[in-house]
């Protein structure tokens, strides 16, 4: 009978995701999480990095001059901050949010609505800065 069940529910699930429902993608997204993995959601990419939010701040800064970006503008407080720049004629906004000690959230949102795979650019370039360090 359980057997019966967790097939069920993973048919029904499969479905969802199939159909692109946000919710279900939402769900998969908040189990993998905490492994330390990408998860998109609304146009924005958001992942945490275990290491510092000066370290990570940093990375980001690095990141946006590697990328060439022009029209940068950064907004730095204690625990968190915003840098704004255009990037090959796309506007990019990255949030670095302090999470906890060595724990620290960034969002990367690639033009109006979002773009993933330029999202997952920069935060691939976000973390080689980071190991180079």
């Amino acid at each position: 009978m359980q057997k019966r069940i967790n097939w069920v529910v993973s048919l029904v699930m499969s479905a969802f995701i199939i159909s692109g429902c946000e919710l279900a993608l939402i769900g998969v997204g908040a189990v993998g999480a905490g492994s330390g993995t990408y998860f998109y959601i609304n146009g924005d990419m958001k992942t945490d990095y275990y290491h510092s939010f000066d370290a990570t701040w940093s990375a980001c800064q690095k990141s946006i001059a590697d990328m060439r970006g022009v029209d940068v503008e950064q907004d730095k407080e204690i625990g968190n901050g915003k840098i704004s720049a255009v990037v090959n004629d796309e506007k990019v906004k990255i949030e670095v949010l302090y999470k906890a000690k060595n724990v620290t959230t960034v969002s990367v949102r690639v033009g109006l609505i979002g773009d993933k795979l330029s999202s997952q650019l920069i935060h691939d370039k976000i973390g080689d800065n980071l190991v180079r360090k």
